[in-house]
């Protein structure tokens, strides 16, 4: 070797250091004495627990990092930074624990024998899976950086993509083509690639020959290797996460053994994992250093566990108490009311609507396996300017889960599922829409009425049975949709016509009509008063900020109304009492008798339906009414209140076509024929005098049915309208 080349060449003068790493057998045995040992209220938590799998055949452990904390802190933080090396060596405690629970007589024997014969006994045991929980605090996905590669970590969102089961290997057997020699490897986790050895590693000949074994000699014998099952999951971010004008972010899970099949899209969840890389088998990609990031699961808790399993930990007692208080408010149902959008003036029946559509009724489950729906869906039709849409992004807000979507720019697979295909497998996976990833919320969707119509019908069995069904390439499978639907729509001229029916107005077909529980169609009347009342607030608004709506009386903050929603549908499920059943039953063959008579009268089907749909809508509002004062008996005062809300909604568009609207119509049709008279052809007179004839004077029709009159003949081309129409000039017949 020569030293003229120009290198710098280095040797240790000092001893070495000491490794201050504890050997792996102290750690087995840490693990050992925590599964063995740690109990709390005189029970031995995480040794019963291991018993009761085992005897069942399941082969896992749940563990909560807090309580290896707890035990050793040196050991909590190991298992936290380094959770790749320790999880295997967790896994091999709990496996020799769980022989000592099936073989207690054969243990001493295999303690006291050689290491081989320690490895055969347990051999007859699988891994035992450590499934972490924890109470950390979690990370966003748009937060983890490199920094938190190879660290455990906590990660809040929505399951939008589940694949297949697909079979792992975790320690494969090769053998040599040549030589017939058998070697067993072990494969690491996740989506870490396999490299298989270049060179024969069996024993040389005797006789000091050479090996003639070949280059890459091995084959994996698949019937001798060992499997587990392996899914690959997609999670986003939940939308309240996501800030405005960003795209949801999303990240790739792995989940093994018994983490997989636990979750399907659509399912809210923090998951607990290992922040891994790999590399990405893209052909042409230049980048050699560059890895893409996953997280391999090691634990899942779905909101709907944690609510059930730590109901103690998500409301405090202190917030119980102040509900409970709350609950008991004798005016509770008009102050929750007044609090929805109090920036907004009137609409008071819309607002104890969504009130209603808040808190849901009671979802029950039959004998028969039939589900009933607990959910509330409105409809609100009506003219533009009328705070529609602002009322649906107060509910987004209040609402714990909501989806705010536009109907224009919603695909039926968009509100729905749609079927997407791994780049790398190739394989077909189901990607929830905005009514899956909005289970047990509610969705908004404004512009309802500039939906397509085939887009539309998609959300018929999602709105009914509260499922989505799905058959593409090759996908079969049903989705949870438990979700309150608010739309808001414009009738079909911009604005509601008086004069047509409202069939006419809505446009919508009855099939998705009767599905909404309540109907409120919206007008933006003229009424000298009330403007000058809506003027004022807006004024105040305006300038006083948000003073106006501070001085709303009783109001409750958004935070405390979502955390009472979630509150209530949590823990009550109201049910009615025998003399509330008996008024509703009563009622509904009331309301279809008056229906009835209406058709008769005007000689028509009534556009919007009156079904037992309706019935079900109204026990679902008194039901809801019920479980706002957390009461567990729906009384007949519930019931009251729930068809007065009833016959100020549906009952009112349907009463639209009613004898009013046949007036107007004859009052219009009599005023175009005394106009004819009035105005011969060529002549014209002024809006002023024709107003003072026939709105003033002693005929005294009303002022719209004049204007509608006058609007009916200029677009027949029977008069003119001059000078800013304030002259009227007759040109035909």
């Amino acid at each position: 070797m020569s030293y003229d080349q120009a290198r710098v060449y280095s040797t240790s003068v000092y001893p070495r250091e000491e490794s201050e790493t504890t050997p792996r057998f102290e750690i087995l045995n840490l693990f050992k004495q925590f599964i063995q040992e740690f109990w709390i209220e005189n029970r031995y938590i995480y040794r019963q627990q291991l018993r009761e799998n085992v005897l069942i055949r399941k082969y896992s452990l749940t563990v909560d990092v807090g309580h290896v904390l707890a035990f050793d802190e040196d050991l909590g933080q190991k298992l936290t930074d380094e959770p790749g090396e320790m999880l295997p060596i967790f896994e091999n405690a709990a496996r020799e624990i769980a022989k000592r629970i099936v073989y207690p007589s054969e243990v001493a024997e295999s303690e006291n024998s050689a290491d081989e014969n320690r490895q055969n006994s347990l051999a007859s045991i699988p891994m035992c899976q450590i499934i972490l929980t924890s109470s950390s605090s979690p990370i966003s996905i748009r937060d983890l950086s490199a920094k938190y590669i190879s660290k455990l970590v906590r990660i809040p969102g929505i399951v939008i993509g589940a694949s297949t089961l697909s079979s792992k290997a975790t320690q494969l057997q090769l053998i040599c083509r040549n030589c017939r020699h058998v070697y067993r490897m072990d494969v690491g986790g996740g989506f870490s690639g396999l490299q298989l050895p270049r060179n024969c590693l069996g024993p040389a000949p005797p006789g000091g020959e050479p090996k003639t074994c070949p280059m890459d000699p091995y084959v994996i014998v698949h019937d001798r290797s060992t499997f587990i099952d392996q899914q690959v999951l997609k999670l986003q971010e939940a939308p309240d996460m996501v800030p405005v004008g960003e795209m949801p972010r999303h990240i790739l899970l792995s989940a093994d053994r018994y983490l997989t099949n636990r979750i399907i899209p659509g399912t809210r969840c923090t998951i607990n994992g290992i922040y891994s890389i790999y590399q990405n088998k893209v052909k042409g990609q230049s980048a050699v250093a560059i890895r893409n990031p996953y997280v391999r699961v090691v634990g899942i808790q779905t909101d709907l566990e944690r609510d059930i399993d730590h109901s103690s930990s998500v409301f405090t007692e202190e917030e119980e108490e102040e509900f409970l208080a709350l609950s008991r408010t004798p005016d509770l149902y008009e102050k929750f009311s007044q609090s929805i959008a109090p920036s907004i003036y009137g609409s008071t029946d819309i607002k104890k609507a969504i009130t209603c559509l808040l808190m849901g009724g009671s979802r029950k489950f039959l004998p028969d396996g039939m589900r009933l729906r607990g959910d509330i869906n409105v409809l609100l039709l009506g003219d533009p300017g009328t705070a529609k849409s602002q009322l649906l992004k107060f509910v987004e807000k209040v609402s714990p889960i909501a989806i705010y979507t536009s109907g224009k720019g919603s695909s039926a697979a968009g509100l729905t599922a749609s079927v997407q295909r791994e780049s790398s497998s190739r394989e077909f996976y189901l990607e929830g829409g905005a009514m899956v990833l909005a289970d047990g919320g509610v969705v908004c969707i404004d512009e309802f009425d500039k939906m397509r119509d085939e887009d539309r019908v998609a959300i018929h069995e999602a709105m009914e049975q509260q499922t989505i069904s799905i058959a593409k390439a090759g996908i079969t499978t049903i989705l949870n949709s438990r979700t309150s639907v608010l739309a808001a729509a414009n009738p079909v001229f911009g604005r509601y016509d008086d004069m047509k029916s409202p069939g006419e107005n809505i446009d919508f077909q009855t099939t998705i009509l009767s599905r909404f529980d309540m109907i409120f169609i919206v007008k933006d009347d003229h009424d000298q008063a009330r403007d000058r009342t809506i003027a004022k607030h807006v004024l105040e608004t305006h300038i006083n900020g948000n003073s106006a709506a501070v001085e709303v009386e009783g109001e409750i903050p958004i935070d405390k109304m979502k955390r009472y929603i979630s509150y209530c549908r949590t823990k009550c499920a109201p049910r009615l009492s025998p003399e509330a059943s008996e008024k509703l039953a009563s009622h509904f063959v009331g309301i279809r008798k008056q229906v009835h008579q209406k058709e008769v009268q005007v000689n028509e089907r009534s556009s919007v339906p009156i079904t037992v749909r309706q019935l079900e809508a109204v026990i679902r509002i008194t039901e809801s009414i019920a479980k706002l004062h957390l009461s567990p008996v729906a009384n007949e005062q519930h019931v009251d209140e729930a068809i007065r809300l009833f016959y100020a909604s549906t009952m009112d568009a349907v009463g639209q076509d009613g004898e009013s609207r046949q007036d107007l119509i004859q009052e219009v049709a009599k005023i175009e024929e005394e106009l004819k008279r009035r105005l011969p052809v060529g002549w014209s007179t002024s809006y002023q005098t024709l107003l003072r004839e026939f709105v003033n004077g002693p005929k005294n029709y009303q002022k719209y049915a004049l204007d509608r009159a006058l609007d009916v003949l200029e677009r027949r081309d029977t008069i003119q309208f001059r000078h800013q129409r304030s002259n009227i000039l007759r040109v035909g017949v």
